[in-house]
């Protein structure tokens, strides 16, 4: 393909895989259509990629089905090796993978740097070393038997990665599920599926074998939903909003395939009066502004006690003016813009929704009037008072933008952390060893960060309850998420009949 405008201006030098990947080839899609992919610093073109649809992803499974019983059979020690070949590949182009997934996604390369691609490289490298330690087990049953419990990859599994996080989700949702020995259709989001089409390449490159990964572009209401619906695929692993959540639920009843979701958040971000502010006001504006707040996880309500609330806030909205917002592949850029012009407009409405509300902006709460700016889709960082019962309390704007609410009591902090019909993310602020600990209990939550936020790891698992979904990404768990046990009875004395009494 032709090197564009864009490639040359963010360091690129050699032409990107823009078609679908299928058996182990870049194709077109069968009805010809394509996409835009838009650049979120200036919304220019950066290029044309290839609109996956229904047939295409019958296409897909039916190579993944062909491809699953080699890969399934093979050696796990030399599928690990080649998750850690891959790990390796990574690194080794990590320079080109940070400056596409800046471009397509708008995050600033210094997080890229620092943080996307060192993470999808170690998720890889992870699972490589535990393809070959998932144990059955041998159950204590009836004398004269043995009975053994083995766990059996599931098949073709279907993964939806969000465009937030599109390189670093490739690997959560990749690395585990190949591991475990499966085969897998991944639809990137159509917006920003450039940094996952590179991966497939990669794949191919280090000797993973055709079909066992085939990667489908395309739009969530056309190859989103023919994945979730194909008979052919054992699991649908989705990472994205509630609602789409429930679609998903609905048309995985066809043939009762596993569902794992990770959906949205509103995470509480709790500061007690003991708090040492210095960190809590830092940790709390990571929590919010990192990616520019497109964070399931993100600490969108900080919880604040009145005797502190005061002092927070007002360094807290000073710290947030300070964030640098400029061109995400400038290493000086501090925050980038959102990733597209469409969820711009959505959090600058939220804006609108929490003055009518009553409630008050404290600082940002509008686009940036910054001439260099103005083309692309960013959102100043947004600090608002309001009541924990608002909309914007309650309800995920998924961008810049945090509110601040106060407590008194212990039991009314809890209250106001649990107030909401999300459970994902939460934090606390405390040098109160026994207030943290009794708080990590009793918040609902799947995940609890105590003086910090935000800290992933790969042997650390990762999800949600209530409206946030359910399953969980990496750590050991997930390898039961992409497995079935299978109890295997043996009747030790073959004379005896089986069914019998002593």
């Amino acid at each position: 393909m032709t090197i564009l405008p864009a490639f040359k201006n963010a360091g690129l030098t050699r032409p990107i895989q823009t078609k679908l990947f299928i058996g182990g080839e870049f194709i077109d899609a069968i009805a010809g259509g394509t996409l835009d992919v838009l650049n979120p610093f200036d919304n220019s073109k950066i290029c044309e990629i290839a609109e996956g649809r229904g047939a295409d992803v019958d296409r897909a499974v039916e190579v993944a089905k062909a491809a699953f019983p080699v890969w399934s059979r093979m050696d796990a020690a030399d599928r690990g090796q080649l998750l850690l070949k891959l790990a390796d590949a990574i690194e080794a182009n990590a320079e080109e993978l940070i400056r596409l997934e800046a471009l397509d996604t708008g995050h600033p390369v210094r997080d890229a740097r620092k943080l996307d691609v060192p993470r999808t490289a170690r998720c890889f490298r992870y699972f490589g070393g535990i393809a070959d330690k998932v144990e059955g087990s041998l159950p204590p049953v009836y004398p004269g038997f043995i009975n053994y419990v083995q766990r059996e990859p599931l098949g073709v599994v279907g993964q939806i990665v969000p465009w937030n996080f599109p390189l670093m989700f490739t690997s959560w949702k990749m690395a585990p599920a190949l591991a475990a020995g499966n085969t897998i259709v991944i639809k990137p989001a159509e917006i920003t599926p450039l940094s996952t089409l590179r991966i497939a390449e990669l794949m191919k490159e280090v000797g993973i074998p055709d079909g066992v990964v085939n990667v489908v572009p395309g739009y969530g209401h056309t190859a989103g939903a023919r994945l979730s619906e194909h008979p052919d695929v054992k699991k649908i692993a989705f990472t994205g909003s509630t609602a789409t959540g429930r679609r998903i639920v609905q048309a995985s009843a066809g043939n009762l395939k596993k569902v794992q979701l990770e959906l949205g958040g509103k995470g509480p971000n709790i500061i007690f009066k003991d708090a040492f502010l210095p960190a809590a006001i830092g940790g709390s504006a990571w929590a919010i502004f990192h990616n520019q707040g497109q964070a399931c996880i993100a600490g969108s309500r900080i919880i604040i006690h009145e005797d502190v609330a005061d002092e927070f806030t007002e360094k807290f909205a000073a710290l947030a003016k300070s964030i640098r917002l400029g061109n995400p592949l400038d290493p000086n850029t501090e925050m980038g813009p959102l990733t597209s012009k469409m969820h711009q407009e959505r959090v600058l409405e939220y804006s609108k929704i929490a003055v009518d509300e009553g409630g008050e902006i404290v600082t940002g709460g509008r686009a940036p009037d910054s001439a260099e700016l103005e083309k692309g889709c960013f959102v100043e960082p947004t600090v608002v008072r309001a009541t924990i019962d608002s909309r914007v309390c309650q309800e995920e704007v998924f961008g810049p933008f945090v509110t601040v609410s106060t407590f008194r009591e212990e039991e009314e902090a809890l209250e106001m952390a649990n107030g909401v019909i999300y459970g994902l993310g939460s934090g606390l602020w405390t040098q109160n060893l026994s207030l943290a600990h009794r708080f990590a209990r009793d918040i609902q939550a799947g995940m609890v960060w105590i003086n910090s936020y935000k800290v992933v790891h790969p042997a650390s698992p990762f999800g949600g309850i209530g409206e946030s979904g359910y399953g969980r990404e990496m750590g050991f768990e997930v390898m039961h998420e992409y497995t079935q046990p299978k109890s295997v009875w043996v009747n030790v004395d073959a004379q005896i009949p089986p069914h019998y009494e002593r």
